[in-house]
């Protein structure tokens, strides 16, 4: 039980943070570029990859680090996690998502409490976090059949390469999701184009974890 009580404090820790990066980095960048969104997407990018590879070096070994709903799915999926423990995961990462982004908006002096208006809707849109979700998960498995230690660095690199090759600026995450329809600032979603993002990255697990363990899959000796 201990083990599992610091498990789910890495997780905790691990996703709040990740969203203090997220919408902190979307909140200082947009005051700072003057309207360019391109510099302000730049900002936003750089901090998130950083804070990701960071995050993962530091709870990897605690508790995976997986921050997010859709990695836990998979590997439950695939059977190296048990249903109750993947399922107190998911709850933790919902909630420490939320709090992460209301973290983030008491440091910069904004409301505690409010819902995005930034629309992001559409099959482009939805496409687009399919294809960031997909990679992400093939991020992670070649990292870990192929290069274990590089994870952090390869997650990092592929979230930062992602927000800038995907239409959708790769949410590739539930609880990211659902966290940033909480946050009316550079990062928010709309709450009503949450749900297609949802689906598409759900849509990513089911089709990885039929690619990606035989890809991956350990050559019979």
């Amino acid at each position: 039980m201990q083990d599992l009580g610091r498990k789910l404090t890495a997780e905790a820790l691990g996703t709040a943070l990740l969203l203090v990066a997220v919408v902190g980095s979307g909140i200082m960048a947009e005051r700072l570029a003057g309207g360019n969104v391109a510099l302000a997407l730049l900002g936003n990018t750089l901090a998130t990859g950083a804070a990701l590879v960071v995050l993962i070096t530091v709870f990897g070994p605690l508790s995976g680090a997986h921050f997010n709903p859709a990695v836990t799915l998979y590997f439950t999926m695939r059977g190296e996690m048990e249903l109750p423990r993947a399922t107190l995961y998911v709850a933790v990462q919902f909630i420490a998502a939320v709090l992460g982004v209301w973290l983030a908006h008491a440091m910069f002096g904004m409301p505690i409490l409010e819902t995005s208006h930034k629309l992001r809707d559409g099959g482009p849109q939805w496409l687009a976090e399919f294809v960031a979700t997909f990679g992400l998960l093939l991020t992670i498995m070649g990292g870990v059949r192929f290069a274990p230690s590089s994870v952090p660095m390869l997650v990092g690199l592929y979230i930062t390469g992602a927000y800038w090759f995907t239409a959708s600026t790769s949410f590739a995450n539930p609880a990211v999701t659902v966290a940033r329809a909480m946050t009316d600032s550079f990062a928010g979603i709309a709450p009503h184009s949450a749900p297609g993002f949802i689906a598409a990255q759900m849509l990513a697990v089911l089709v990885a974890s039929g690619i990606l363990g035989w890809l991956f899959r350990t050559p019979e000796k």
